[in-house]
C-alpha cells in the first residue's frame, strides 16, 4: 500500500500534466509575503481571465516540468511558487498578472512559456501591454474598411458635385 505522501505527489504531477497539455501559455510566479486574501483575489483576478494557479511542491513541479517537455522553466522554480496556467489567451492572464504585480509587490514573475517559446519578465511585460484580442479585430476592421469608407466618399462627393451643378444649370435657365 502507498503512502499518502507519495498518493497526493503523483495526483500532483498528473494534475500539472493535465494542465499543462490544456495551457496555452504557462507563467511562474513568485508569491512569498503575499497573504492569504491577497492570494485569493490573485485567483479571482486569474479565473475572469480564463487562467488559474496550482501550488504545488517544487520537486513535483520539475518533475512534471521535465516530463511535459518544459526544461527551461525548471530553474524559475525556487521557493514558494505558483504556476499559473492561462487556457484560452495569454494576453488576458498575462495583463492581470502584471496589474496585480504592480499593485503588490510581493508578487514576482519569474518568466513563462506561450505554446514552445520561452518568455522572461520583461516579455510578460510586453505581452501585457498589448490590447486585447477584440481591440484586435476592431483596428484591423477600422484599418480594412478605412480604404473602401475613403473611396464612397469620393464617389458621393463627384455626384454631389455633379448633382449640383445641374442644379445650378436648372436655376440659371429658369432666371432668363
Amino acid at each position: 500500500m502507498k503512502k499518502l505522501g507519495l498518493i497526493f505527489k503523483e495526483t500532483s504531477e498528473k494534475e500539472i500534466k493535465t494542465r499543462l497539455k490544456n495551457a496555452n501559455s504557462v507563467f511562474v510566479v513568485r508569491y512569498s509575503g503575499l497573504s492569504s486574501p491577497d492570494i485569493t483575489a490573485l485567483r479571482q483576478s486569474l479565473k475572469k481571465n480564463n487562467a488559474d494557479m496550482l501550488v504545488a511542491k517544487n520537486s513535483v513541479t520539475r518533475r512534471a516540468f521535465k516530463d511535459s517537455g518544459f526544461e527551461s522553466l525548471i530553474a524559475l522554480v525556487v521557493g514558494p511558487c505558483g504556476i499559473v496556467f492561462a487556457r484560452e489567451e495569454p494576453v488576458a492572464a498575462s495583463k492581470a498578472l502584471w496589474d496585480f504585480a504592480k499593485a503588490h509587490e510581493n508578487l514576482k514573475l519569474e518568466g513563462g512559456a506561450l505554446k514552445d517559446k520561452i518568455l522572461a519578465k520583461n516579455d510578460i511585460e510586453s505581452l501585457a501591454r498589448l490590447p486585447s484580442k477584440e481591440v484586435l479585430r476592431a483596428q484591423a476592421v477600422m484599418t480594412l474598411k478605412s480604404p473602401i469608407t475613403g473611396f464612397v466618399m469620393v464617389l458621393n462627393q463627384t455626384l454631389r458635385k455633379f448633382v449640383y451643378c445641374l442644379d445650378q444649370i436648372k436655376k440659371r435657365k429658369d432666371a432668363k
